[in-house]
Formats: C-alpha cells, sequence, structure tokens
C-alpha cells in the first residue's frame, strides 16, 4: 500500500516524509457510532480512544481536517478521546471542536527534551519543542486539558535537564506528565543512533549508542525514572512513570516492585472518570547513583 500510493519502500526509515489520506474517516465513524449499541467493557479498559499514538494526526492542513472530523464525532457521542500531537499549533485550527467537546478530549504532545538541536537531529521533519510548549499552553489558556509525555528522554540529560525540563512542562499546567527513557531495542534505535549522527549531534549519538551496553541503560533508565519522580513530587507535578518490561526483569528485587508498581497504577488524571488512584506513589528504593 505505501509503495503503490506514496511511492515508500520502507515505512519506517521514511517516516515523516509521506501521509495516507483517510478523507471520509470522521464521516465514517460517525455513522458507525450511531448504530452501535453495545460496548465490551474489561475489568483494565478506562474507554478511551486515543488518536494517534503511531503516527501524527497533525501533519498538515488536510490530515488537520480528518482529524476534526474523527475527534468531532467520538466526542459528539461522548466517547473520551486523548489525541496526542507534535504540533499542537496546528491543532489550534480546531480549537472550537475541542472546547465544544469539554471534559471528553485531552490533548497532548511528546516533548522528550527542551534542547531544540538534538529533538531535530532525531525528529528532523516534526517541529521544535517550543513550538509543542506554546500550542499546549495556548489550548490550556483556552480551557481544554493538556498532557506531556517526556518520551523518550536522552541519556544526555541529567538531573539538572530534567528538572529545567520539568519547569517548562509544568507552563502548560498539564494533568499529567507521562514519562518512558529511550527502548534500545529494534530497528528504530538504529536509526534513531545514526540520525543523531547525521545531524551533527556527535555526543547524543555517542552516549546512544552506549546504550547497547544493557547495564549502561539500566542505569540511565532507572536514574530517569527516579530523578523525573522525586523532581515532580518536589514539584506537585502529577508525573505517571512507563518503566519497560525488559526493563523490570533486570534490576533488584526491591526496583522490581517500584517500577512494577508503576506499570500497575492508573495516570493520576482526572479525565474519562477517572479518580486519583488510591494507592500512594510508589516508593523509590535505594539506589546508587
Amino acid at each position: 500500500m505505501l509503495e503503490e500510493e506514496v511511492d515508500v519502500e520502507n515505512g519506517q526509515k521514511e517516516w515523516g516524509s509521506y501521509v495516507l489520506y483517510r478523507d471520509e474517516l470522521g464521516e465514517r465513524l460517525d455513522g458507525h457510532l450511531d448504530r452501535k449499541r453495545k460496548w465490551r467493557e474489561t475489568r483494565r479498559g478506562r474507554g478511551v480512544v486515543g488518536v494517534s499514538f503511531s503516527t501524527d494526526c497533525y501533519m498538515d492542513g488536510r490530515s488537520g481536517k480528518i482529524t476534526r472530523n474523527v475527534v468531532k464525532a467520538l466526542t459528539d457521542h461522548e466517547k473520551y478521546t486523548r489525541v496526542l500531537t507534535r504540533n499542537p499549533i496546528l491543532a489550534l485550527q480546531d480549537l472550537d471542536v475541542f472546547q465544544t467537546a469539554g471534559e471528553y478530549v485531552t490533548i497532548g504532545s511528546s516533548i522528550p527534551c527542551m534542547d531544540a538541536g538534538q529533538v531535530t537531529a532525531i525528529e528532523s521533519n516534526a517541529p521544535a519543542p517550543e513550538h509543542r510548549l506554546r500550542g499546549l499552553k495556548e489550548f490550556n489558556k483556552h480551557g481544554v486539558q493538556t498532557f506531556v509525555s517526556m518520551s523518550p528522554t536522552y541519556p544526555t540529560q541529567d538531573k539538572n535537564n530534567l528538572r529545567e525540563h520539568l519547569e517548562r512542562v509544568a507552563e502548560c499546567d498539564p494533568a499529567v506528565v507521562f514519562h518512558e527513557p529511550i527502548n534500545p531495542r529494534g530497528g528504530n534505535f538504529e536509526m534513531t543512533v545514526q540520525a543523531a549522527r547525521d545531524a551533527g549531534e556527535e555526543k547524543l549519538a555517542e552516549e546512544l549508542d552506549r546504550l547497547r551496553n544493557r547495564e549502561r541503560w539500566i542505569e540511565y533508565a532507572t536514574n530517569h525514572l527516579r530523578w523525573v519522580q522525586e523532581i515532580g513530587q518536589e514539584m506537585g507535578l502529577p508525573v505517571h512513570l512507563w518503566p519497560d518490561k525488559q526493563l523490570i526483569k533486570h534490576v533488584s528485587d526491591e526496583e522490581q516492585i517500584w517500577l512494577q508498581s508503576w506499570r500497575d497504577r492508573q495516570s493520576p488524571e482526572e479525565f474519562a472518570e477517572r479518580e486519583d488512584p488510591a494507592s500512594p506513589i510508589p516508593n523509590i528504593p535505594h539506589m546508587s547513583v
């Protein structure tokens, strides 16, 4: 399909250089929701529709129009909708739909780092982090709930960098700040290292490359998770950690309990009829720096 419609041979390698449009998706979804009367419920399900977590729903004006219709269809039918985009400035063209949706929508952006050079090296076709934050601040200013995904934070960031990062993120008054260290497995990681190197970000490329060593990855990932939790608690920010399943297998018993508790915990946002988690924030075990 990619090769036939947009002349793309490698969807991962050429990500961001093509878009496949489904122009009538919103209308089709609206008709489907009109007809659907029964919904499957699961013990862990929260009834939230994610738009879009494997691509970007505001890559350009045409995709934005599709997204507008999708969000309107979902929220008109009172389906809770979480929108993730690297281009919240473009999403502001649909501010009226988001405001009308009220409690049924939240919009967020991935902001892994505030260093534009490093972010642009890895996400060359995406808006700069300042641009993303500015868009979220505008949504918050107009009463639309926001969230931030600090994913993935880079191994070049120390604790002070993460503190500065969270101080900037706090400017959009997010309902939740998700955090995840980078996962050094698979083809995407290989492309990330090469992209940093091609962009001349040698220090970033070197630090990423070091994560191929499992012990180095464990040290970096656990430190970042610990620091984000500590700083978030100090600042009163609603952070929610996303530890990797593989990471949990390779840490101490105490650390396993800590990280698994985060994986099992509901995010602390008032969205989709959620209540604050009954359990306290998981305690950080003693760890060596």
